[in-house]
């Protein structure tokens, strides 16, 4: 008992010596250590003293002493994890760096076994794991003893934790950290499967990491349907806005930061395949070339048999897979980028792939000369339609003879976009062309659940349209519908509203080319139903909306078009027109989708002029024409010279039924008139002789009301034509509708 009280009378006299003579507090402890070579305490202060006043090397011996002598001391233990903290952050603070020192003059040995010990300690999984990944970049030579068991436990903590995604803590440290140690160690030995399997497991958390989902309050960005009302003219309620930015659970958000995740992936790539022994050269390449080499690869796989066939088809079936996914993220992060965290939405999009419906007008330009109108004066001079090269114009998405349309001063990279778009759609060719490439490609996707994947959903759809597989686009479609639904990111109503009009028009656009125009009309009015015209005039537009018409390629192209009202109002009367010009051109008389077609004609004016000059001489041909809207929605200063010419003489006389309940001309005798004809105002009557004499005024009444009515109308030429036409889809949609079979 007194030699206790001794050692701690000499501990409190060096501890009273400290601040005003260090030397002498030294001296007592050396003394006390002399005297009582055993005890903790004495040792302890002694490193307390050398450790505050930052002194790394004489610091590093007593700790260095003290782990040796005593190891089960908990204070030890507890300073041995205050430094190895310092040693597994990047803080550069002066007490990190003194401690991170004080490590560093440890013999090398001592600080392997200290790491390891230190890991015993760690209950927990992740800071466990953060200890001995540590421990392995200290020592590569300890990568051989613990590199697979350290991956294979963070792997199995994710699964025991059940975790819905694969970007979490356990599969980013296993990724980023310890797998480059296991695969680029020249003395770790691991079978081709278990290569394969870990080179699955991080291309899961690359792309996983890529094309996360905003977070469900997040920022959206964009001139698009679902944005701001006055940038985009949807009625839409405003959403919100937060700056939070993505964190991987159990992580900091320094730490949860990946840095070009897609070259990573092709790091890791490039050292699997030459452990794997895969076809090629071993050097690194882009994903481009690597496609290639596997399409060429693929070439000689029916040839092959046994381990050599099945090393061949994983070679294929893993790089196919890296470039259809990256590829189809780079195409969908363009015309979609609300989809994706960190993607910047102001730049371009949204945009859809649809028909490319600026071929509407082109057969009236082929079916008919001048004809007997070449008297009308033509507003517009001989030059009226520019075209842009298609350098400046068109991007063209090659194969099967599809081109893909984009304006390339709207869309930011449409190079790239268009280019990622076919390297996807070839990559997915590739993963079809045979059976056991598709069954190991439905295993991936099986694996990661892609089902679940809206943003690749949204790609195959597109593809689905460009092999012109309308029906089972349609089908597709549908799906995409119910992933919106769960999608995290597309939970505020602006953004749900967003997905729904473009699904809405795409399914219009597959209709049409299967020649279902009722079906198309419903959806497109659905979706013009959503939109707030423009304050602008489009005839203002004429050229940029024609600027693609001389190279029509006879319907069989295909546009990207923004996903504003701007653009897809134009669009859905476009549609409408290309549904009503079959009807109303046919032998059968309708003069209501005749009626129509004029209406819509306007939009785009005078690029429809020929199709415009077609009907009138359909109308001449009947020799009348109802259509009792004419004054609601044609205002049209060319249209209505025109129809004004058809009731002269010199125009043919042709009786025109345009005024609101206007009646259609009937006969009946008269008694009061010894048996005269007379003409009574039925509407929904029929006339049966246009160049029929009415008594008592009444025809030179009717002619006047035209007049007064073409006077009225002349008057309105100024409105708004996107709100007039707008008016017309929403006030006549019933009647439009089952104006289709």
């Amino acid at each position: 008992m007194s030699a206790q009280k001794d050692c701690e009378f000499l501990v409190k006299r060096a501890r009273d010596l400290v601040s005003e003579d260090p030397c002498a507090a030294k001296a007592w402890l050396i003394t006390a250590r002399t005297l009582y070579p055993t005890d903790f305490n004495i040792q302890y202060e002694m490193y307390t003293i050398e450790r505050n006043a930052e002194k790394t090397a004489s610091a590093g011996r007593l700790l260095y002493d003290m782990f040796i002598n005593f190891p089960d001391q908990p204070v030890v233990w507890r300073e041995i994890t205050v430094i190895t903290a310092a040693l597994r952050n990047d803080c550069q603070d002066k007490q990190a760096q003194f401690l991170r020192g004080l490590f560093e003059t440890l013999p090398g040995p001592v600080q392997c076994e200290m790491l390891l010990k230190a890991t015993e300690q760690c209950f927990n999984t992740l800071e466990k794991a953060e200890m001995l990944l540590l421990l392995l970049r200290r020592f590569p030579e300890s990568v051989v003893q613990h590199g697979v068991n350290l991956g294979e436990s963070l792997l199995e903590a994710e699964t025991a934790e059940k975790l819905e995604t694969p970007v979490n803590c356990f599969r980013k440290l296993f990724v980023c950290d310890v797998l480059p140690l296991i695969i680029t160690n020249v003395d770790m030995r691991l079978h081709a499967s278990l290569l394969q399997k870990y080179m699955l497991k991080a291309a899961e958390f690359y792309i996983g990491y890529v094309t996360r989902s905003p977070p469900a309050d997040g920022h959206l960005q964009g001139k698009a349907l679902n944005g701001p009302h006055e940038a985009t003219g949807l009625k839409s309620p405003s959403v919100s806005r937060c700056s939070q930015r993505y964190v991987i659970e159990g992580l900091s958000e320094k730490s949860s930061v990946v840095s070009e995740p897609w070259e990573k992936l092709l790091d890791i790539l490039a050292v699997v395949g030459a452990r794997c022994e895969w076809q090629g050269d071993k050097g690194q390449r882009g994903y481009v070339e690597m496609l290639q080499r596997v399409k060429e690869l693929s070439r000689y796989l029916s040839n092959l048999e046994g381990e050599t066939r099945l090393r061949c088809c994983s070679q294929v079936v893993i790089c196919a897979s890296l470039v259809l996914f990256r590829s189809a993220y780079i195409y969908v992060s363009t015309i979609q980028p609300t989809l994706f965290q960190g993607v910047n939405a102001l730049a371009s999009g949204p945009w859809i792939l649809l028909e490319n419906m600026s071929s509407v007008y082109s057969e009236a330009e082929l079916e008919r000369g001048l004809g007997k109108h070449a008297h009308k004066k033509r507003k517009l001079a001989d030059g009226r339609e520019k075209t842009m090269s298609s350098d400046d114009e068109e991007g063209i998405g090659k194969g099967r003879g599809r081109h893909i349309l984009v304006n390339r001063t709207e869309m930011t990279g449409w190079a790239e976009t268009l280019e990622s778009f076919r390297l996807a759609r070839e990559s997915w060719d590739l993963l079809h062309s045979h059976s056991s490439l598709e069954s190991e490609f439905n295993k991936i996707c099986s694996s990661w659940k892609t089902d679940n994947w809206l943003w690749l959903r949204i790609f195959l759809t597109d593809m689905i349209i460009y092999q012109g597989h309308y029906r089972k686009a349609l089908s597709s479609l549908l799906q995409m519908s119910v992933l919106q639904q769960v999608q995290p990111g597309l939970n505020s109503p602006a953004q749900s509203n967003l997905e729904h009009h473009r699904t809405l028009i795409q399914q219009a656009s597959c209709h049409y080319a299967l020649g279902e125009y009722r079906m198309a009309c419903e959806k497109v009015l659905e979706v013009v139903g959503g939109l707030v015209p423009q304050n602008q005039d489009p005839l203002k537009n004429s050229d940029d909306q024609g600027k693609s018409r001389g190279k029509s390629r006879k319907g069989n192209d295909l546009r990207l078009l923004p996903c504003t009202s701007n653009a897809i109002l134009p669009f859905c009367l476009q549609l409408m027109l290309a549904c009503f010009k079959l009807r109303a051109f046919t032998d059968n008389r309708d003069d209501l989708s005749l009626g129509h077609v004029v209406v819509l004609l306007q939009h785009d004016w005078p690029q429809g002029e020929s199709m415009f000059l077609k009907a009138i001489d359909k109308i001449c041909q009947q020799g009348s024409f109802q259509y009792e809207n004419f004054f609601n929605y044609v205002t049209n200063i060319d249209m209505l010279e025109e129809f004004a010419y058809l009731r002269t003489t010199e125009g043919g006389r042709v009786q025109l039924e345009l005024l609101p309940n206007q009646g259609m001309l009937i006969k009946i005798p008269s008694p009061a008139l010894g048996g005269e004809l007379n003409t009574l105002l039925l509407p929904g009557a029929q006339t049966t002789d246009r160049h029929h004499t009415v008594t008592r005024g009444i025809t030179k009444g009717v002619k006047e009301d035209f007049r007064l009515a073409m006077e009225r109308q002349v008057s309105r030429c100024g409105e708004n034509l996107y709100t007039v036409l707008h008016r017309f889809c929403i006030n006549e949609k019933i009647m439009i509708i089952q104006s289709l079979p």
